[in-house]
């Protein structure tokens, strides 16, 4: 990162939990990279303050903001305005402050279909799917793929009325069935491609899983929105019993991409971005 002095614009991500995050690393190589003078930096935010935290931006005069677990719903609230997009998605993960209009964008959909195609090169079109989880990040990645003419969509969630609500929300765009976590199981037998959209395997919890990986058939391609580890406990036992599988990390990245491109109105330097992340877990 470059020197900090007083024409330095502030950037940052909120979370709950945050300490694990990549993107303080990520975008602030990526504003060096752009001769940005501009700093990014990680804020714990808990349940309770987050419109305060919002409020923080505009009295702070920071440019832009992401929002992550669990706050990407709520934080909908305390925006100006909402892109089409992200209203529809109903989540937000990046917020852009124009002189204290805040606008908020979601860019988790659009960053983890990219990935996806360039890293798997699977044709969306008339596949179904089933997304592990339901929250903000669900949303998102469910309307996109959704968008790229996905058949049916199943919804796994450990609390399956928060399934069906997603499910509902997204009947407009393809079919789809909301189930409870128990019955994603039934599911994985009839789709082409298996999202895990929970923090499940996230580190530190690194041996849990969001399934049962058994019930997985070969040649399904299975991916994980987790990117810390690279590569997950899920992903390995899908690799092993024939899935092909696709790590988190592209989508960590491309979403942070388009991002950037809100906030500077430059392209993102995307290789050196995926560069110094990958480098961050040697």
């Amino acid at each position: 990162m470059g020197k900090l002095d007083s024409h330095t614009i502030m950037y940052g991500v909120f979370g709950d939990p945050i300490r694990h995050s990549k993107s303080p690393i990520m975008l602030n190589r990526a504003f060096e990279e752009a001769g940005i003078n501009a700093a990014y930096a990680a804020f714990h935010i808990l349940p309770g303050q987050l419109k305060d935290a919002v409020a923080g931006i505009r009295a702070l005069q920071f440019r832009g903001v992401n929002v992550t677990i669990p706050h990407k719903v709520e934080v909908m609230d305390y925006m100006d305005e909402i892109d089409e997009g992200a209203r529809v998605i109903g989540a937000v993960n990046t917020i852009v402050n124009d002189n204290g209009k805040l606008t908020g964008y979601n860019t988790d959909g659009i960053g983890y279909v990219r990935s996806l195609k360039e890293e798997t090169g699977i044709e969306l079109s008339g596949k179904k799917v089933l997304i592990l989880g339901a929250g903000g990040a669900a949303r998102g990645v469910g309307y996109a793929l959704a968008k790229e003419g996905a058949k049916h969509i199943y919804i796994a969630n450990r609390n399956p009325e928060k399934a069906v609500v997603l499910a509902a929300s997204l009947s407009e765009f393809t079919g789809t069935t909301g189930l409870s976590s128990e019955q994603a199981g039934e599911a994985a037998g009839e789709v082409s491609l298996i999202v895990n959209i929970t923090p499940a395997g996230m580190h530190p919890n690194v041996d849990s899983v969001p399934m049962d990986a058994s019930l997985i058939r070969s040649g399904v391609v299975v991916s994980d929105t987790v990117y810390n580890p690279l590569v997950t406990r899920f992903l390995r036992e899908a690799e092993a019993r024939g899935a092909r599988i696709h790590p988190g990390l592209g989508m960590f990245i491309y979403q942070g991409a388009y991002a950037f491109e809100y906030w500077t109105g430059v392209p993102a330097p995307i290789a050196a971005m995926r560069r110094v992340v990958e480098q961050s877990f040697v």
